[in-house]
């Protein structure tokens, strides 16, 4: 009994001694924590980019208004000069190379200039007994000049001093409008040439009917009068006041 028990009071230890040298080899063997990465370059350089000062500026930057030059509303006299009314210009005729529209500003002796002398002049002052009833008009003088086949009626600004065209009546083929439409020209030449127009009537080829081109406004506007399919008179005018 005695000799059996010496070899295993040596194995034991053995088996310890191996237990620990294994576990020290697992330990050596397991790699060391590392820290988290930092973002690479790559990374930062797909990031979305700041808004550039100039994206910013016209991200902020408030709607301009609207150009007023070469509006098609017709403009009265006093706010802009007659040259640049395109609309007003439509409304005119033409005689002698010289272009006399609505709106223009014009004397005894312009009109001489242009038309040559008056057959007739007369004139007329608004007031509260002339039986007219025209309120807005007291106190304004409205002159009227006759000519060969043409008769003009002009009216005070207010002031007085300065008179401007609000009608003009055309009898006679000589004058003749600015798309070159004349007294005595057919109905379908005057279509084509303002298709922007219409008949105001039932516009049957034997009877007569007004034809009113009104480029802008129902304010402004040219009259043709038709009768047997042919234009009789031509009337521009201007409503007053």
């Amino acid at each position: 009994m005695g000799t059996f028990k010496k070899p295993a009071a040596l194995l034991l230890p053995a088996v310890l001694l191996m237990t620990l040298l294994a576990g020290c080899q697992s330990d050596s063997a397991a790699p060391a924590a590392t820290p988290s990465a930092e973002p690479t370059t790559e990374a930062v350089a797909t990031a979305a980019p700041e808004a550039t000062p100039a994206a910013t500026e016209a991200a902020t930057a408030e709607p301009t208004p609207a150009a007023s030059a070469g509006s098609p509303e017709a403009i009265k006299e006093g706010t802009i000069e007659k040259e640049g009314n395109v609309v007003l210009k439509e409304l005119a005729f033409v005689y002698k190379d010289q272009t006399i529209a609505l709106s223009d500003i014009v004397d005894d002796a312009k009109l001489e200039s242009m038309l040559g002398k008056a057959t007739a002049k007369k004139s007329h002052t608004y007031s509260l007994d002339d039986g007219k009833n025209m309120d807005t008009l007291i106190g304004r003088t409205e002159n009227t000049y006759t000519f060969p086949g043409l008769e003009i009626k002009t009216i005070d600004s207010g002031d007085g001093k300065r008179f401007y065209i609000f009608n003009m009546k055309i009898t006679d083929p000589k004058y003749t409008t600015v798309r070159n439409i004349k007294v005595g020209d057919s109905l379908d030449t005057l279509k084509k040439a303002y298709p922007e127009g219409k008949l105001t009537g039932d516009g049957a080829p034997e009877e007569e009917d007004d034809f009113r081109f009104a480029p802008s406004n129902y304010v402004d506007y040219m009259l043709f009068h038709v009768k047997g399919a042919k234009i009789e008179s031509i009337s521009i005018s201007t409503l007053l006041d």
